[in-house]
Formats: C-alpha cells, structure tokens, sequence
C-alpha cells in the first residue's frame, strides 16, 4: 500500500444512504453520512457501512474516489484478520465435542511442527488463540519487498503448511525464537492462527474452507460470503468496493484479485452482521464455550496479562494489559459499554465488525484503500465510532 496519484476527491464522492432519517430512534443519520465522507487524508478509496442501535439500522458508502462511481451497500470486500473469530469457533465448536482440549498443547496436537530446540515449552490452544503462545510473527525476519512487487505478490496462495514452514524453518535467514514464555504476556500474533487453521484441518481431516462453510456459513445464511479457492488467484465477487496499492511510479492498482491463504475470504456488511450475531446469541457456541470469548488471558494473580507493547490495548481503564479474547478484542466506550469484535486488514482492503454483548449496538465497515495507511485504525473507521456510539 504506497501513495498513489494525486486525484480530485470532492467531486468523487458520494454518499448512499438506506432509510430516511429519525432523530427519535438514537441513529445521527447526517452524522452517520459525514463520517464515511471522504476526507483528502484519509487515505481511503470508499467505504461500506452498516450500523444497527436499539433495533434501527443504517446502511451508507462513499463512492470510488479513484473513478467516481457508485459503490452499492451490498458491495464485497476482503476481510482480513476477521476470518479469525471464525476459526476460533470450530476450535471452541470442536471442544465442546470433545475432539479437542483448549489446555493441551499444540506440541500434543501437532508434533514435531514446532521446532523442539526453540519452542520446548508447551503452547496451549487456548493460547494460541488468546494471542499468549510467544510465537513469532509471520514470515518474522523476510526481507522488504518494492510497491511492485507487493502488489504482483498478491496473487501468491499459500497453505497454513507453507506459512509455518517459511516462518520457522526459513532458508537463508536465522530463524526466530519465541518472543516471551507461553502465557506470560499477550501480543497480537496472527501465526498463532496459522497453526490453529492446521490444528483444525489434522482434528476434523478436513479443510478449512469445508469447516467454515458447515460450521458456521450455512447455518447462519451468509450467503454472500465466500473461501478463497485453494491455490488460485480470485477477484472479489461484484459488485465490490475497489481497494487500490500504488505501483512504484505512484499509479493505482486495484488489487481485488488476490490468492491470500486458506482461511482468506470475501464477505459484506450484511453477512459479518449476520456472523457476529449469531455468535453472541448462542447460535454457534454452547455457554461454556461462548464465555472464552468475552474473556481475556490473567495471570496467576488472577489479572489480565500485561500486553507486550503499546501496539494494543492502548485505551480506556485497562489500558496496557490483555485486551484480546479467544478470537475477539475488547473495545471500552465513554459511557462504559464494551464493544467486542474484530479489524481485519488485506492488500487494499481494512475492515471491523463490533457489537456490544447483548447486540443492542453492532457497526460492521470497510475501507477500500488509496494509499499506504497510517498506523492505527483508519480515520474513516474513528468517526464512524463516534458517530455511531459516541456519547
């Protein structure tokens, strides 16, 4: 994601709307539309919305700043890291099955796939997916690549096999240790999700994409979301919300095609809408099993773990410990609700889905990007917020 070409945005834009406005139900309609309005800063291509308050519901877009047309509400986009919640669920699915224990160790799980000599100390599931391991990064240590080359790489598919072994047994570059001892400490950690995505296919001997679609896209009817096909390069079905990487002479790319890896998707507002309710009604998960995910990872004083860095878990009265559950983050508002969710982030692409626990506030975006973004969460994303929840 580099700077693309400077082009005219205030002519570009446009904004579409679902449902006439009213004050009396607590949605801000005309604040709603100002907030995915387009700013020349925001380094933003258009954006998707819906937001749902107290049984109301408002849907908006901001056109295509790169061509000027029309993205329509039930457009499609990549959604990243949002895939995680999901694979979080067939692991607490296959655990109320008894298929698999949260406490026992990957090691157990899976030998033999965590170099003995670097990872002796045993990694739970359960810290795998409450972001506690100490596993390294993805691909920890590669060498940058040039805006062209990150933008023909997109077509690359690789498996959870393929990420794992060119993470931890790289050629010709050292290969990374653990970052902190198994529980100790929380750090956001998205290879810790590459092994969970091949725990899951050894468990059920089955794919990942077969067991999200059973497990979880069919029986909530989220149609319009669809698995990557395994080893090939797919554009986002139309009609799609455009998200551009700009070539190294500053011209945009859309890079909507993409390979990515097996648990990579394509979805919309109205599905994600669909995901995160069904998660938090009970529809997908049994009690026992739901309560992971409104629980972040204490230590033995029976406080939340201290989060590595200051990358996370940045706000509000918990500020600098665990704020990741298994499978969500916690997001606290002024008014001392919680919201709970996920971002997500592809090439061209930065997304969210969040609701509070009884569902009674629930905001699913996504912004196609125009260029390289700014550390954080897009500025489109912040307003909307405010908008939707701001008290």
């Amino acid at each position: 994601m580099r700077r693309s070409a400077a082009l005219l945005l205030t002519a570009a834009v446009t904004v579409g709307v679902v449902a006439p406005a009213q004050a009396a139900d607590g949605l801000d309609r005309a604040a709603l539309r100002d907030a995915i309005a387009i700013r020349p800063d925001d380094r933003t291509s258009g954006v998707v919305a819906e937001v749902h308050k107290n049984g109301r519901t408002w849907r908006g877009t901001s056109g295509d700043i790169l061509t000027g047309k029309h993205i329509s509400p039930d457009a499609h986009f990549r959604i990243g890291s949002i895939t995680k919640p999901m694979e979080a669920v067939i692991l607490l699915q296959l655990s109320a099955e008894g298929r698999v224990d949260l406490d026992r160790s990957v090691q157990h799980y899976l030998p033999g796939l965590l170099p003995q000599d670097r990872f002796a100390e045993p990694i739970t599931v359960r810290q795998l997916l409450n972001h506690s391991s100490g596993l390294p990064h993805d691909l920890e240590g590669a060498p940058g690549v040039s805006p062209d080359e990150d933008i023909e790489r997109r077509h690359d598919y690789l498996t959870f096999d393929e990420v794992i072994r060119q993470t931890l047994r790289p050629e010709g570059r050292p290969a990374p240790g653990p970052h902190f001892s198994p529980g100790t400490r929380q750090e956001y950690n998205s290879f810790g999700y590459r092994v969970a995505g091949r725990l899951i296919e050894e468990i059920t001997g089955n794919s990942y994409q077969d067991e999200v679609t059973t497990r979880i896209l069919k029986p909530l009817k989220m149609w319009e979301t669809k698995p990557v096909v395994p080893g090939r390069s797919r554009p986002v079905p139309r009609p799609y919300l455009p998200g551009y990487l700009s070539k190294g002479d500053g011209t945009p790319v859309d890079v909507n095609e993409q390979g990515g890896l097996p648990s990579s998707m394509t979805s919309t507002t109205g599905d994600l809408d669909r995901f995160v309710s069904g998660l938090f009604d009970g529809r997908l998960l049994r009690p026992a099993q739901a309560e992971e995910l409104f629980t972040v990872p204490k230590g033995a004083d029976g406080k939340p773990l201290p989060y590595a860095d200051a990358s996370n878990c940045n706000t509000g009265p918990g500020r600098g410990t665990a704020c990741y559950s298994v499978g969500l983050m916690s997001v606290p508002l002024p008014d001392g609700t919680v919201l709970w969710g996920k971002t997500g982030s592809d090439p061209g692409y930065r997304s969210g889905v969040f609701a509070s626990r009884d569902l009674a506030r629930r905001a699913v975006y996504s912004t196609g990007t125009s260029s390289a973004p700014a550390g954080g969460a897009p500025a489109v994303s912040l307003r909307l917020a405010l908008a939707a929840f701001g008290t």
